[in-house]
């Protein structure tokens, strides 16, 4: 085992946060694409919670959260200064994240499969959802990105939780008069060179297979 070895779901926001922190980091890993109907042995011996993104070191460090992941990567090489420094910067970070990963999710989710959460209707869930999406209108009005003037791993960890609800209905999404700075800053990841990059489709892993690295 001479690279880490990461177990991935490719249209997963989780993973994609993951994926994009290692593909900016240039740290390469060995990359296991799951399918989450038939996840494998080998990463449910690892990580019994069975999902992704799940990395495993050669000297056997396990890091089973995708946050904890992309701070592993940054860490070790951070050449587009992903990491923020400065204490307001850096709480700015945790809160919009936190919201992300909790309430926005939540109404994200709904939205998305509604006909799960016949408690409410997809608009309610929306517009629900909707509430973060002026946090960040926000935060892009006067940062330029969500907490500096660059593309922060604030901005990369949001980023592909904000497609995944622009997709749900993305007739409603592109005609929405509300959120012009954030479609502006969602085109720019989509149509950019590292997006690309951590979207190839991989065949499902299976135990035997030649190693693919990624990126």
């Amino acid at each position: 085992m001479t690279h880490a070895i990461l177990y991935s779901f490719r249209r997963c926001p989780y993973a994609m946060r993951a994926r994009l922190a290692l593909a900016v980091s240039g740290i390469q890993v060995e990359i296991r694409e799951i399918t989450l109907r038939d996840k494998p042995r080998a990463m449910l011996d690892l990580s019994p919670k069975g999902t992704v993104p799940v990395l495993i070191t050669p000297d056997g460090t396990l890091v089973e959260e995708s946050l904890d992941l992309m701070y592993w990567a940054l860490r070790q090489s951070d050449p587009e200064s992903w990491l923020v420094t400065a204490s307001q910067q850096v709480t700015l970070t945790r809160q919009l994240i936190q919201q992300n990963d909790s309430e926005f999710k939540q109404y994200l989710d709904r939205y998305k499969y509604a006909d799960r959460y016949p408690e409410h209707s997809e608009i309610y869930y929306r517009q629900q959802a909707e509430k973060t999406l002026v946090i960040l209108e926000q935060n892009l009005a006067i940062n330029g990105c969500l907490v500096s003037e660059h593309i922060t791993l604030a901005d990369m960890a949001i980023l592909p939780f904000i497609r995944q609800f622009a997709l749900v209905d993305k007739d409603w999404f592109d005609s929405s008069p509300s959120y012009p700075l954030l479609k502006v800053w969602l085109e720019q990841f989509l149509s950019s060179e590292l997006f690309e990059s951590i979207m190839p489709k991989f065949s499902p892993w299976q135990d035997g297979d030649d190693i693919i690295l990624f990126p």
